[in-house]
């Protein structure tokens, strides 16, 4: 078997190890706090921060756009003077943490992003969040880390491979944006 067969193997493993049942509770909620006008919160480190990015756009714009209901969307990982003043003045533990003190608000939601599932500023951030009634859905790899157990609802890819754990993150953040998408629409993206 070659590489990339294997790896593909593999990554269809790892899909099919995910619960489809909390991936159909994580759309009901992010749905419930666009249709109450909550704010969507995501966060995540290095790969998983990109992913975070990418999901907010894919909410704020493809989930969005020309909808009479739209997503009210936060990236905290996308304002990088914001992210480096906590960094360098506070500590990097901080800079999801503080940023969703000054703009959350009791009934949003906070998704983090985090193969490992102990960043310790993933961690901050969900404490944060339960202190302000902010509702936490965390995508975990591994066996969860700390950040798992600490949400309301956990998606967890069981795999000990960080690259097939991120791909997966990806087609997750895809599969509940695109939820939101009209068949019509799903021919444009």
């Amino acid at each position: 078997m070659t590489h990339s067969q294997l790896y593909l193997e593999r990554l269809t493993s790892a899909i099919q190890a995910v619960d489809p049942s909390t991936v159909d509770s994580v759309i009901s909620r992010i749905a419930a706090a666009r249709d109450s006008g909550a704010t969507v919160f995501v966060c995540g480190n290095g790969g998983s921060a990109a992913t975070a990015s990418h999901f907010a756009t894919d909410l704020g714009k493809g989930a969005s756009y020309g909808k009479d209901r739209r997503f009210r969307v936060v990236a905290l990982t996308d304002s990088v003077p914001t992210i480096t003043a906590y960094a360098n003045d506070v500590g990097y533990e901080s800079v999801f943490a503080e940023q969703l003190r000054g703009l959350g608000a009791a009934g949003d939601v906070l998704v983090t992003i985090s193969g490992s599932g102990t960043s310790p500023n993933v961690i901050r951030a969900i404490e944060a969040a339960r202190e302000m009634a902010i509702d936490v859905v965390s995508l975990t790899g591994f066996e969860g880390g700390d950040s798992g157990p600490m949400a309301d609802l956990h998606l967890n890819v069981p795999s000990s491979h960080m690259g097939r754990i991120e791909d997966v993150h990806m087609a997750l953040c895809h599969t509940i944006a695109f939820s939101f998408i009209s068949a019509e629409q799903h021919s444009l993206h």
